[in-house]
C-alpha cells in the first residue's frame, strides 16, 4: 500500500519482529495480533514498547520536537559547526533537506502504533494481579499516545490522527480534531491510572500525576495559541462533545499539588548532575555547600514526573539511544582538555545560549541564583576554555546551558578526569559520546505549581518556586509569570510553546538578531536568514516542514505547511 501508513505497517513489524531487540527478552518472530498479547508478561512488553519510542528519538536527538523546540526558541541558537546546517536551520525556522525531520515522523507514529495496539488489546490479556494494574497500563498507553500526538501537534502543526491499527491514509486532522483527541486521551489516563503517590509507580513510566500535568500544558498551549476558552473533547461516537474547562485543569493541578507525593528538591542545583558525588565538591560553585544531586546512585528524583531514563549498556547498534545523546548534542565543541572546562564535558556545539537571556535576567533579578546555576559564564568561570572550537564553530557565545551537557568527574584515587561522571559511579566504559546517562527531564514539578499561578492569576505556588532559590515574594503579574518560567524552566523545552501561546514569539525571536558571537573563533553578531527572525515565524506561525517524503507517500492527500517549500525557506549554509 503506497500511502502515509506505510510507516505504520513497518511499525507493527517492528514491534511483532524486533522484540528481541530492543526489549531483550523471549523471541515473538512467530507472533500476530492474533496470538499476542495474551497475558500480563505479553502486556508490560507492548507497554515497553511504547517508551522505547523515546529512546528511539534519542538516538537522533536532532530530528526530534524537544531539540527543535530548544534551538528555534529566543534561548539558544542553533550552534554546531559549518557542516551542521540542520542545528542552524532549526534556529532560524528554515529547510536543510526535504527529509530534515523525517525520522521523527516515522518514530512518533511507529510509537503512535504501539499505544494503539496497547489501547486495543490489553483488554483481552490475562493474569493481572488487579484491575488496577489493568487500568494503570491503560491509562500509561493513552498518556503516550497524548504526549505524541502533543509533540506532534507542537512541532508540525495539523497531522493525521491515526487512532487505530488499521491501515488508512488521512489527511491533516484540524486543530480542534487533533487536540479533542490528546485531551480525551489524557482525561482517560487520569481516570484510569490509580491516585496513588509517584514513588509507587516504575521510575520512567506514566502516573496519573504527570497525565494532569500534561493536561495543563496542553490547556495552555491550545487556548492561547488558537483563542479559545476550553479544551474540546470527544464523545463516545468520536465526535466532538463538550470540553475540558480552565476549572477542571485548575482541580487537576491541585490534585497532583496535593497527592502525587511530588516535591520540590532541597536546593535547585541539586536537579543537576554537575552536583554528582563525585564532581560536587571538586566544582568551585558548589564545593562545600553541602550540596547532593538528587539522582546520585540512581536515586528518583521527587521533582521528576516525566523523563526519559537512561541506562549504562548502550552501544553503536540498536541502543544507542539508550545513553543521553541530547547531552553529547549539547555538550562544548571543540575536544578540547578536560582541564579547560571542568566540570562540563564535551560534544558537537549545539544550542549555545542567547546572551540577551543572562543579561536581561541579571538586569531583572540580579541575585537569582537560578541564571549561575542554569548558564556557564565561559569568562567568569572558565578562563581557559579555547573558542572556535575545531575551528567551525558557527554562533559560539561566551555562555552555554548546564543542565543537559555532559558533566565529568574527578577519579578520588588517582586524580584523573572521566569524561562523565557515569564512568566513575556505574562502571560505565569511558566514551564520551555514549557515557551519558542523566535522564532528560520532561515535565517537573516545578512547572505544575507554575501553570497553577498563571491559570488561578494567583502568586502562592510562584512564590513556592521563588523560595526555593532564596528569593523574595512578587505579586502576580503575567510579566512576572513569564519570567519565573523562562528562568526556572530554562532549556527544558518549555520555553517555545511559551512565547507562542502568549503571542510574543515574533517580537523575541527577532531580538537574537544583532547579539555577539563568535564564527570560527572571531567577533561577529548573529543574523537572520530569509528575511530573518520573525519573518520566518510569521510565515511558519512555528510550525517545521512536512516531511517530502511522507507526502509523496500519502499521494497528495497531505499538504504541505504554510511557509515551506519557497526560496525563503531554504538554508544553504552559515555566509
Amino acid at each position: 500500500m503506497k500511502n502515509l501508513l506505510f510507516i505504520l505497517v513497518i511499525a507493527a513489524s517492528l514491534l511483532l519482529v524486533s522484540c528481541e531487540d530492543f526489549l531483550d527478552t523471549t523471541n515473538y518472530t512467530k507472533k500476530d495480533t492474533s496470538n499476542y498479547p495474551e497475558t500480563v508478561t505479553d502486556a508490560k512488553q507492548v507497554i515497553t514498547g511504547i517508551y522505547s519510542n523515546l529512546s528511539y528519538s534519542s538516538a537522533s536527538p536532532h530530528t526530534s520536537y524537544y531539540y527543535a523546540a530548544e534551538l528555534a526558541s529566543d534561548d539558544r541558537f542553533g550552534g554546531g559547526g559549518e557542516n551542521d546546517k540542520l542545528m542552524q536551520a532549526l534556529d532560524l525556522l528554515m529547510n536543510n533537506g526535504s527529509s530534515m525531520l523525517e525520522e521523527f515522523w516515522k518514530v512518533r507514529y511507529t510509537g503512535i502504533f504501539r499505544a494503539n495496539m496497547a489501547i486495543e488489546t490489553l483488554d483481552n490479556c490475562e493474569g493481572y494481579d488487579s484491575e488496577a494494574q489493568k487500568n494503570q497500563m491503560k491509562g500509561e498507553a493513552y498518556f503516550m499516545r497524548a504526549f505524541f500526538y502533543h509533540e506532534m501537534a507542537s512541532f508540525y502543526g495539523q497531522v493525521p490522527l491515526v487512532v487505530t491499527t488499521e491501515a488508512v491514509n488521512l489527511p491533516k486532522a484540524s486543530p480542534e480534531e487533533i487536540y479533542a483527541q490528546i485531551a480525551t486521551d489524557l482525561k482517560m489516563a487520569i481516570e484510569l491510572m490509580p491516585s496513588t503517590p509517584y514513588s509507587s509507580v516504575e521510575a520512567g513510566h506514566a502516573t496519573k500525576w504527570a497525565a494532569e500535568a500534561l493536561m495543563a500544558r496542553v490547556y495552555l498551549f491550545y487556548t492561547g495559541f488558537y483563542s479559545k476558552d476550553a479544551l474540546p473533547l470527544l464523545g463516545e461516537d468520536g465526535s466532538i462533545s463538550g470540553s475540558v474547562s480552565k476549572s477542571e485543569v485548575v482541580s487537576w493541578l491541585e490534585d497532583c499539588i496535593n497527592n502525587s507525593g511530588h516535591t520540590l528538591a532541597n536546593d535547585y542545583r541539586e536537579l543537576w548532575p554537575y552536583t554528582n558525588r563525585f564532581t560536587v565538591e571538586e566544582y568551585e560553585l558548589t564545593k562545600e555547600q553541602g550540596l547532593e544531586w538528587v539522582e546520585n546512585d540512581n536515586a528518583v528524583n521527587p521533582e521528576t514526573m516525566f523523563a526519559i531514563k537512561y541506562s549504562n549498556f548502550p552501544d553503536w547498534g540498536t541502543t544507542i539511544g539508550y545513553s543521553n545523546q541530547y547531552a553529547l548534542h549539547f555538550g562544548l565543541r571543540g575536544g578540547q582538555d578536560l582541564e579547560n572546562t571542568f566540570p562540563f564535558g564535551q560534544g558537537w556545539g549545539a544550542g549555545p545560549v542567547n546572551p540577551q537571556l543572562w543579561n536581561s535576567w541579571e538586569q531583572a533579578e540580579p541575585d537569582d541564583p537560578r541564571r549561575e546555576a542554569s548558564i556557564i559564564n565561559f569568562n567568569n568561570e572558565l578562563p581557559n576554555y579555547a573558542k572556535g572550537g575545531w575551528a567551525d564553530f558557527i554562533q559560539e557565545t561566551d555562555f552555554w546551558n548546564k543542565k543537559v551537557v555532559p558533566v565529568s568527574a574527578r577519579n578520588p584515587e588517582d586524580g584523573t578526569l572521566a569524561s562523565s561522571y557515569s564512568v566513575l559511579m556505574y562502571g560505565t566504559t569511558e566514551n564520551f559520546q555514549l557515557d551519558n546517562t542523566q535522564d532528560l527531564i520532561l515535565i517537573r514539578y516545578a512547572d505544575v505549581l507554575l501553570m497553577h499561578s498563571e491559570l488561578t492569576e494567583t502568586n502562592t505556588y510562584m512564590n513556592q518556586v521563588r523560595a526555593r532559590a532564596g528569593l523574595g515574594e512578587k505579586p502576580y503579574s503575567i510579566e512576572n509569570i513569564r519570567n519565573e518560567r523562562r528562568w526556572e524552566l530554562a532549556f527544558e523545552g518549555v520555553r517555545w510553546n511559551d512565547i507562542r501561546r502568549w503571542g510574543i514569539a515574533a517580537d523575541v525571536l527577532d531580538q537574537q538578531e544583532g547579539q555577539p558571537v563568535y564564527t570560527k573563533g572571531t567577533d561577529d553578531l548573529n543574523k537572520g536568514f530569509g528575511g530573518g527572525y520573525a519573518a520566518r515565524y510569521n510565515a511558519t506561525k512555528g510550525f517545521f516542514p512536512i516531511p517530502d517524503a511522507q507526502i509523496l507517500l500519502s499521494d497528495g492527500v497531505l499538504e504541505q505547511n504554510e511557509g515551506w517549500g519557497t526560496p525563503a525557506a531554504e538554508y544553504t549554509g552559515w555566509k
